[in-house]
This record gives C-alpha cells, sequence and structure tokens, in this order.
C-alpha cells in the first residue's frame, strides 16, 4: 500500500518523528490485529470513513483530538498520533499504477475527465471542482448481475477569477 512520500519540515525533525509511511504501517497493522473495518474505526472516532482512511494513509493530518480517539481504539504510541497531526505533503508517482482497482480510477479520469470538463464548464463556466472544499462516499448498490460501487465526488465549484 503506498502512502504520499513526506518531509518532515526542519523546525519538526526529532528522532521519534515517524515518516507518514512508518505511521501508516503501524496503524494498518493495528487496524488488522484488531480486525476492525474503517466504517468500524470511523463510527468509533467520530469521522467518516473515506476521511480517516485517506488520513490514515497519509493524505491528510487529523486534529489531535480525533487523532487521539483513533490511537486509543487502536492502542497506538504517542508517536503515531504526532504523526497524525503532522500536514502531509500531497506527492504521488507519476507511474500509471498496477493495482487494477486504483488503474481503473486513473482509466476513468483518462477516458471521461475531457467529458467532466466540458459538462461542468457548460453547466458551471470556467472553473474547477475543489478537492479542498470536498467530501467523498463509497457505497454498495446490491444488484442481481452482479454489485455495484458507487464513487460519489461532491466538490465546490471554484469559478476561475476574469481580469
Amino acid at each position: 500500500m503506498k502512502t504520499a512520500p513526506t518531509q518532515t519540515p526542519s523546525c519538526c525533525k526529532a528522532d521519534s518523528l515517524l515518516t507518514k509511511e512508518q505511521m501508516t504501517e503501524r496503524i494498518i497493522s493495528a487496524k488488522v490485529k484488531k480486525q476492525l473495518t474503517w466504517t468500524a474505526l470511523a463510527e468509533q472516532v467520530g469521522v467518516d470513513e473515506v476521511w480517516l482512511a485517506s488520513a490514515c494513509l497519509g493524505m491528510n493530518s487529523m486534529k489531535h483530538d480525533l487523532a487521539e480517539k483513533l490511537c486509543a481504539v487502536l492502542e497506538l504510541p504517542a508517536e503515531v498520533l504526532t504523526a497524525l497531526t503532522v500536514f502531509p505533503h500531497k506527492r504521488w508517482s507519476f507511474e500509471i499504477p498496477q493495482d487494477p482497482l486504483i488503474y481503473r480510477l486513473y482509466e476513468i479520469v483518462g477516458v471521461y475527465g475531457e467529458t467532466l470538463k466540458e459538462v461542468i464548464h457548460e453547466k458551471f463556466g470556467d472553473g474547477i471542482m475543489s478537492a479542498i472544499d470536498f467530501s467523498m462516499t463509497v457505497g454498495k448498490e446490491e444488484n442481481p448481475a452482479g454489485d455495484r460501487v458507487v464513487i460519489t465526488l461532491n466538490g465546490k465549484f471554484l469559478p476561475y477569477k476574469s481580469w
């Protein structure tokens, strides 16, 4: 499982500061050991499951109180709590991912990205969808022909300014 590589700011370097990758390894290990799902963890921490998974995989930071709840549930040490609260550097490899599920999401954007851009511009004007003022849900739709994955992306529209 890949997480975003991080660089620790010089102000925060310490021998005991975990990288986001080390943090993620400890969280996943504890989650598996306790046989918890992201949904169950999210309910205990009081947050959305998608956001929680993202933070635990190193792509978002947590407020101290949420990190404290998560670490209590998973019985993780303070160094994991600290790493959870550090702001991430959101970078990823430009290589095409090999995991089939992640590759399919890249494929969707590759095939439909320009289409989405055209339709969004027609409906909203020139601008972008925010990935900051944003939420995402993952659902399951039962279907006799095979269950369906329902991914909802909900981002605020940000119009470009005209000068």
